[in-house]
């Protein structure tokens, strides 16, 4: 049988997804309310776990593998969803 036989795999991404990011594993800080833990991961097999303040939109860490911007705004989309969007 020939390797090009095969059935392409399709992976689907999981979470909330904006452009190459998506986050999963979403939830809610045990001791701050307004605070969400998820993890992030990208295209090209990038993965870290986050804090968000939903408060301020803040990431922490602030630097790291996967792009900020991007998974910045799948923390607003988070907070929004868990009813924590700042006011």
């Amino acid at each position: 049988m020939a390797l090009g036989s095969w059935p392409a795999l399709a992976v689907a991404a999981p979470g909330l997804c904006v452009g190459p990011i998506c986050g999963d594993e979403i939830t809610r800080s045990a001791k701050h309310h307004f605070q969400l833990r998820m993890r992030v991961s990208d295209q090209q097999g990038h993965r870290e776990r986050l804090t968000v303040d939903c408060r301020t939109g803040g990431l922490s860490p602030a630097a790291g593998l996967v792009e900020r911007g991007y998974a910045a705004a799948v923390a607003r989309k988070a907070c929004r969803l868990a009813g924590e969007a700042p006011a």
